[in-house]
């Protein structure tokens, strides 16, 4: 809740207070104004351990997104994308950083108030925005993998070729799940005992990259023997451009396609509309405490992504493909439990996605409605709709990655957080041509350059007919 008037910049000896209380990492205080209530964070006693808060901000990172990132390492090269990978990392390290101060300061646990606090109403209306686009698009990122893979998978155990027959078609099936799956767990006021498919979660995307690992060791670098991709309808390995084709790993190469792979990294760190709240459940809550989950979280998810993009892009080096599951043989019996794992872990987070876009929506244009059931169900199925349709029509996982990440991701990381730091932060504690405001403006500058530039080279690879090359 807001603790204090939500003015922009008002009320600076009290927020010069808070700051400073919030510096020394405190959460209650007793020291606040006269006839104003003690600056807290949270009005209730956190009681989530240290270990759960870290399991559960990882899995808030963890997601589609390692599906791509050896295609990412494919066209930037290992070293140039292992080191743009540890820059992402630092970079949403830092910007949660400034998230947290910036709700020290005023008392503010949501991403859409801190917005408003900012802001004003402009404001969290745009935070409310970018948090639906980033949600959507990792709803159509889920999605899509249930239409790649669950053709596969029903095609191996009936025997079937999965293009032959239009039971196997994904877009019937994409539906189909939808309808008898995702909505019916939509559907429920509270979604909260979901958060135990966490751990599913997790364990999933940790086996997948075990069997990453394990692959790499029996599959020939010659991967048009592989069965998946003599079947792909992907062009031919030799007609990729600017790529080497030998199966020598590159250090450093770029083409017409690297200006996706950042996007892709980002994406991929994408977990801050879920700080504040897991903050506000922490067990003795203090910003270095929390900061100190953020930086073990990050740093577990960087270390399975590196190994990921590793081992994926060096089992199948330049030929990998977006999806990185669509590149092994679906007659594999390892794959094939892969394949289970992750449309069990995507399928079954799809609604928790869901929710917080249904909440930003209420709170945009029903404010002050009391709930209401059939609002309630009427928005979870307008979105079940859109999101399937956009999936139906995007042609590969790769443009969902490279448009969410140009747009939602360096917002929610880049921007948005620099904004925030400098118009709460007190100019009397911090002026602007301080070193930290300096440095928070340079992030945003930084966010707004990689948003205009990522998105600028996919429109001319679309335009040119450049963005098909790696498709499937």
């Amino acid at each position: 809740m807001e603790l204090q008037d939500p003015k922009m910049n008002g009320d600076l000896p009290a927020g010069a207070v808070g700051y400073r209380q919030e510096r020394e990492g405190f959460l209650h205080s007793h020291n606040s104004a006269p006839g104003r209530k003690s600056a807290e964070f949270m009005d209730f006693e956190g009681k989530t351990s240290f270990g759960m808060s870290v399991f559960n901000l990882s899995n808030a990172i963890m997601g589609s997104g390692i599906l791509g990132l050896a295609y990412a390492m494919a066209h930037t090269g290992v070293l140039f994308f292992l080191a743009l990978l540890l820059c992402i990392a630092l970079l949403s390290s830092y910007s949660i950083h400034l998230l947290l101060t910036c709700a020290g300061v005023v008392g503010i646990r949501a991403y859409e108030q801190l917005g408003q606090r900012a802001l004003g109403p402009v404001g969290k209306v745009v935070v409310a925005m970018v948090i639906c686009l980033h949600n959507v698009g990792a709803m159509s990122s889920y999605l899509f993998i249930i239409k790649s893979e669950l053709p596969l998978v029903i095609g191996t155990f009936l025997d079937m070729d999965p293009k032959g027959s239009w039971f196997l078609n994904g877009n019937l099936l994409i539906i189909m799940v939808s309808v008898l799956i995702i909505l019916p767990l939509a559907l429920m006021r509270h979604l909260g005992y979901l958060g135990y498919t966490s751990g599913l979660s997790l364990t999933c995307m940790l086996f997948f990259l075990i069997s990453v690992i394990y692959k790499k060791f029996h599959i020939s670098c010659d991967v048009g023997h592989n069965e998946t991709a003599v079947e792909s309808k992907s062009p031919p390995v030799h007609s990729i451009q600017g790529l080497n084709i030998s199966c020598e790993a590159q250090m450093f190469t770029a083409d017409s396609q690297m200006f996706y792979t950042v996007p892709i990294m980002a994406f991929a760190f994408v977990c801050h509309p879920e700080v504040l709240p897991i903050y506000t459940e922490l067990c003795r809550p203090s910003k270095r405490r929390m900061q100190a989950v953020a930086n073990v979280s990050i740093g577990a998810m960087f270390c399975m992504y590196a190994l990921t993009a590793t081992f994926g892009y060096l089992t199948f080096y330049s030929s990998v493909e977006a999806e990185m599951l669509q590149m092994y043989s679906q007659k594999d019996l390892l794959i094939l439990c892969v394949r289970l794992a992750v449309l069990l872990a995507v399928t079954l987070t799809v609604p928790v996605v869901l929710f917080p876009i249904r909440r930003a929506l209420q709170q945009l244009l029903f404010p002050s409605k009391a709930f209401s059931w059939p609002r309630h169900v009427a928005i979870a199925v307008i979105l079940l709709v859109f999101v399937n349709v956009l999936v139906i029509y995007v042609p590969t996982i790769r443009d969902i990655f490279g448009v969410i990440g140009s747009t939602s991701a360096p917002s929610l990381i880049f921007i948005l957080p620099s904004v925030f730091y400098l118009r709460i932060v007190p100019s009397e504690v911090e002026p602007l041509s301080s070193w930290p405001k300096i440095q928070a403006l340079c992030f945003g500058v930084l966010g707004v350059l990689f948003m205009v530039i990522s998105l600028g080279f996919m429109f001319f690879n679309w335009a040119t007919g450049r963005s098909h090359v790696s498709g499937h």
